[in-house]
């Protein structure tokens, strides 16, 4: 499919509009496992353009698909992390932690949901609830391994090690926090995408830079961000938070920079991305 081509390397448009035909087609041909395989896409696309209200039509839309095979990873892939990467690319923390895992018999596929929650909880103040959770990611992950599925349980595992990492963060253990963060980016960045999806919600390096961010560390976080974009082309998370740190670390070159690139990727955001007018509002300060 030509639009894995444009989501590796940025062009929201050309994937929203390529998966489109793509997801007519399959369920022309009732091949429901490519037709939510395409709405996944089309969604990750509109979440980067900040078109938030389209994403969320296309996972309404998603929830009436049926007639394909759960044991088929596509499809059942597809329905679980479509309403996961919507509330996380947002940081809609609360709506993550209250995500309904939808019944699979892939290990891989519940995870996705129990990481989506374990985040959202940690992020949004409770990180007693993410534990719960967390436990749920070690059981999935010896799942995987005891099926000997390396790629898959490594995935999983990463999940888990980015879910502790922001319970530790939560409670105040920031060194640990840090560490145990920096080592889920590293392995994230040295895994292969899966063709199944377009990418993870959030990656771990970007989250590396959010927590970089928050805890004062503004060089740093740039440089976390930037690694990002190096991988994931015009990503509208590492973007903001990229001219975000710029701008904290005094460096009004690179913010006018990535703030113009936000602008240039989400200026047809919804109202809502708030990030965009705040990119705009500096401009104009700044011109």
């Amino acid at each position: 499919m030509p639009s894995h081509i444009f989501t590796r390397v940025g062009y929201w448009s050309e994937s929203i509009a390529s998966n489109a035909e793509a997801a007519r087609v399959a369920r022309e041909s009732k091949d429901f496992h490519d037709q939510l395989h395409a709405m996944d896409y089309q969604v990750y696309a509109y979440l980067q353009l900040g078109q938030d209200q389209k994403a969320r039509a296309l996972i309404d839309e998603a929830t009436a698909v049926a007639g394909f095979t759960e044991t088929f990873l596509p499809g059942p892939y597809a329905l679980a992390v479509s309403p996961a990467r919507y509330v996380v690319e947002r940081g809609d923390w609360k709506a993550a932690s209250e995500l309904q895992v939808r019944p699979s018999p892939l290990p891989q596929v519940q995870a996705i949901t129990y990481f989506g929650r374990a985040l959202g909880a940690a992020r949004s103040g409770n990180p007693d609830a993410a534990k719960a959770d967390i436990a749920k990611l070690a059981e999935l992950r010896d799942k995987l391994r005891d099926a000997k599925d390396a790629y898959w349980s490594e995935q999983v595992d990463i999940q888990r090690q980015v879910a502790e990492a922001w319970v530790l963060y939560a409670e105040g253990k920031r060194d640990d926090a840090m560490l145990t963060m920096s080592k889920a980016a590293d392995a994230e960045d040295k895994t292969e995408k899966h063709p199944v999806t377009p990418g993870v919600p959030k990656p771990a390096r970007e989250l590396y830079g959010d927590m970089l961010l928050d805890s004062g560390k503004p060089a740093e976080a740039l440089a976390a961000y930037e690694a990002t974009l190096q991988k994931e082309p015009n990503r509208l998370g590492a973007t903001v938070g990229a001219a975000k740190a710029a701008e904290k670390a005094g460096d009004d070159a690179k913010a006018q920079a990535y703030y113009k690139k936000v602008v240039a990727i989400a200026g047809d955001a919804d109202a809502s991305r708030t990030e965009v007018s705040e990119a705009r509002a500096y401009l104009t300060r700044k011109s």
